[in-house]
């Protein structure tokens, strides 16, 4: 089916596209809101400008497809979107989960209470997206690219972030507990008030990172980079911080009650008692 001939049938009121070819279509700044293309190969189409607004899209090829456009509330359950570029999409409350979204670009795309559980983004571009309150448990995020993303009240329970960059990212309450975090950049980032306990963050750069209020208990922090890090009431009971690096943090009553700090750097660290390590 081509271009012409989907736009006409769409205009005669009818909504049912399942199981099409449409491999390389060309669908520049059209309006398909609500429309049906289940299972649909778009392979390589070009959406910009597009409005899918509700569109059902589950389990369709949109594997390098350009779709730099109008999704919130789209249904890419379990949809192909490897490589495509979703940069400044709007997905506000579409799902995605178990898509697969390897590295795709989502650079200052909307994905805010967007469903990610369970989806595939390893190496994605999320650079400037807005996750805000979304869902991404067991999300898979190896080595993607975070840096300046907002994900305050976004849910990462036993997501794999390994090698992940969040320099900069905002985690205002975010959920993290059960995350995998190894050697993941979150220099800068803000984590006030997250959940991360039982966290496994060996390796991971922290260093100038707000910390306050956050709980990491029971979590893996072997050789953590926290320096400068601002820990002020954090819980960090049980956790493992074995040579970690805590010059310079801000530690002013936190809960350390049964850390492990063997070998740990704690040089001008402010402890919980308010005293300045020396």
């Amino acid at each position: 089916m081509n271009a012409d001939e989907l736009l006409e049938r769409y205009a005669a009121n009818e909504r049912e596209f399942l199981d099409l070819d449409l491999h390389g279509i060309s669908l520049i700044g059209v309006n398909l809101s609500e429309i049906n293309l289940r299972g649909s190969d778009l392979s390589e189409a070009n959406l910009t400008g597009a409005s899918l607004v509700g569109a059902n899209l589950r389990e369709a090829n949109l594997k390098g497809a350009i779709l730099r456009a109008n999704l919130c509330e789209a249904n890419l359950i379990g949809a192909n979107v490897a490589g495509a570029d979703l940069s400044a999409a709007n997905l506000t409350g579409a799902s995605l989960r178990t898509a697969q979204l390897e590295d795709s670009k989502l650079m200052g795309a909307n994905l805010s209470e967007a469903n990610l559980s369970e989806a595939n983004l390893r190496r994605a571009n999320l650079s400037g997206a807005k996750l805000i309150d979304a869902p991404m448990s067991r999300a898979n995020l190896i080595n993607a690219v975070l840096s300046g993303a907002i994900l305050e009240g976004a849910n990462l329970t036993n997501a794999i972030l390994s090698g992940a960059n969040l320099e900069k990212a905002k985690l205002v309450q975010a959920i993290l507990n059960g995350a995998v975090l190894e050697r993941v950049n979150l220099s800068g980032a803000d984590l006030s008030r997250a959940k991360m306990i039982g966290c496994n963050l060996a390796g991971a750069d922290l260093s100038n990172t707000n910390m306050r209020s956050v709980s990491v208990s029971w979590s893996t922090l072997r050789g953590v980079n926290l320096q400068g890090a601002n820990l002020y009431r954090a819980k960090l009971t049980w956790s493992n911080m074995t040579g970690a690096i805590l010059r310079g943090a801000i530690m002013i009553d936190a809960n350390i009650n049964r850390a492990n700090l063997k070998n740990a750097e704690l040089d001008g660290a402010i402890m919980p008692d308010g005293r300045t390590y020396e």
